[in-house]
């Protein structure tokens, strides 16, 4: 199941882009528009991550984050604020949060904290992942193609991941690239297309079809033999 935002914020442009861009990833949000009101949801439906903005009318994100703290809450929380000094930066961290981001943010750079805030929260559970004949063990990291069984690097088992958590569906660059690297990666720029050869490489070595398509123009996708 995935992981409940609640999204504090004033400002409904803002709450309609990022809501919508925190459902697409899968997450369950709830959006409040005041810090009473923040306080309240958390209390009734207490969420795995709260998205909060500093400058809230009734109650600032300041007091929200330092009551939540005071009633045991740990829940992790990302700050957001136009402020970007050093000391209102301390405020927020020193209230409790766990990280902060400055407005205007890039949608990614959000994405991706989120991501890595719920991780340090939720540690991954062990799950076998399965499609067409290839199946990949989360807790041991070990993948198989039928009876075949094959290990990989980190980095291929982030990769494989992806693609197995999102069959069928045609991933782009940039977000695999944000997904398995990073979104400050600045690597080599062949890095993706090697180790999806990598993989390849492992997948096929029983002489197996093709599961790891190449979409031109567009990116790759994980999908069954006969729709290549």
């Amino acid at each position: 199941m995935k992981a409940h935002v609640l999204l504090v914020d004033d400002d409904r442009h803002i709450t309609d882009v990022l809501r919508r861009a925190l459902a697409y990833e899968g997450y369950g949000v709830e959006v409040a528009l005041r810090g009473d009101d923040a306080l309240r949801k958390a209390l009734e439906h207490p969420p795995d991550l709260v998205v909060l903005d500093l400058m809230l009318p009734g109650i600032d994100g300041l007091e929200v984050c330092r009551r939540l703290r005071a009633s045991g809450n740990q829940v992790p929380i990302l700050m957001l604020t136009a402020k970007d000094s050093i000391p209102d930066r301390v405020a927020g961290l020193d209230q409790g949060a766990d990280d902060y981001l400055v407005k205007p943010m890039e949608l990614e750079e959000l994405l991706a904290r989120v991501r890595a805030l719920l991780r340090r929260r939720n540690p991954e559970q062990t799950e076998v992942l399965r499609f067409d004949d290839l199946e990949l063990d989360t807790g041991s990291r070990v993948a198989r193609r039928g009876p075949r069984e094959f290990n990989l690097s980190t980095t291929e088992y982030e990769l494989l991941q992806l693609f197995m958590r999102r069959p069928r569906q045609v991933l782009t660059r940039d977000i695999i690239m944000d997904r398995v690297w990073g979104y400050d990666f600045e690597g080599e720029s062949n890095v993706l297309e090697v180790y999806v050869g990598y993989l390849r490489t492992k997948m096929e070595a029983g002489g197996e079809p093709r599961l790891l398509h190449t979409v031109r123009g567009a990116g790759y996708v994980l999908r069954e033999p006969a729709e290549s």
